[in-house]
């Protein structure tokens, strides 16, 4: 499989052309990537460093925050970058590398989101074996699988697209490089690619979806059987994951069950996932945690006096 040599660059033309609007979305990115950086690098320091964070819970939430921090790189900083620019290029090449990274990291994330719905189901449905059941070893074993199926998932979408042949028109109406939109830009019939696409993108974010949902409702049922702190705290756990979950794949499966056709919002919707995800994700999962905010507080306390 060659691409056309016809085409050696794209143009992004990204969210908008209108020079007043670009220094806009420019301070947006700018102001969420930074927030993205500093709460998910936070959090993973927190749990690095802090020796009452040791559950699989927040051994999961270790790998949502670094996850979150590689996803919103593969698009963040080029876009700040187009943003500064008055036409934005990138070669082929770049551009098949970034839909390979965005899709390892964008899997790599719906499977981490549910070994943290596994995690909660085990720990309030089956209290008395969960360390037994989610041991390190057990937890280690889920992250690999969760890797290798991303990494299927990636090889994918960058196959699919290296069997575009490009031969025309080389702008892409996006602010990133994703194969729904270099769809549009291949001269040939792309019917059975459209199918294959929406088979590895479409239904992954949708099964996912559903079985996260399914899983959260036996859970939320299974409280009635605890105390009511007990109920308090997993029910407030529980928001915080299905929230993030809605956020994260609501949008998501918008985009990727329909890739035959293209609306004017497509590429507002994506921001929600692309951007505004991993900048919540911090906020979500440490709000409401008073452990992680201790750790927090800890770590900052030791930072100040070794300072000092």
């Amino acid at each position: 499989m060659q691409l056309s040599i016809n085409v050696t660059n794209f143009l992004l033309l990204g969210l908008t052309q209108d020079p007043r609007k670009k220094n806009i979305v420019l301070a947006i990115f700018l102001l969420f990537y930074m927030g993205i950086l500093v709460g998910n690098l936070l959090i993973i320091a927190t749990i690095k460093t802090s020796q009452t964070l040791g559950s699989p819970m927040y051994y999961f939430l270790f790998y949502l925050s670094l996850t979150d921090t590689c996803f919103s790189t593969t698009v963040a900083p080029r876009m700040i970058v187009d943003s500064l620019m008055k036409q934005a290029s990138i070669s082929v090449s770049e551009c098949l590398i970034q839909v390979s990274a965005f899709h390892l990291f964008g899997a790599q994330e719906i499977f981490i989101l549910i070994l943290m719905a596994v995690d909660r189901y085990v720990a309030i449905c089956k209290p008395l074996h969960y360390m037994t059941i989610m041991s390190r070893q057990v937890c280690g074993m889920l992250v690999a699988i969760a890797w290798m199926g991303s990494c299927v998932h990636a090889l994918v979408q960058t196959l699919l697209a290296l069997s575009l042949p490009f031969c025309g028109p080389n702008e892409i109406d996006h602010y990133f490089c994703d194969l729904q939109p270099l769809l549009k830009l291949a001269c040939s019939d792309t019917y059975m690619i459209n199918l294959l696409f929406v088979a590895n993108s479409g239904i992954l974010c949708t099964v996912s979806f559903l079985m996260l949902m399914v899983s959260y409702v036996i859970i939320l049922y299974s409280l009635r059987n605890h105390s009511a702190e007990g109920r308090k705290k997993a029910l407030f756990t529980c928001v915080s994951h299905i929230t993030a979950v809605i956020l994260s794949f609501v949008p998501a499966i918008f985009i990727y069950t329909r890739p035959a056709t293209t609306f004017s919002m497509d590429k507002m919707i994506s921001v929600f996932y692309t951007i505004c995800t991993p900048f919540l994700n911090p906020l979500i999962y440490t709000l409401r945690n008073a452990e992680v905010k201790n750790a927090m507080r800890k770590l900052w306390s030791r930072n100040v006096s070794g300072d000092i």
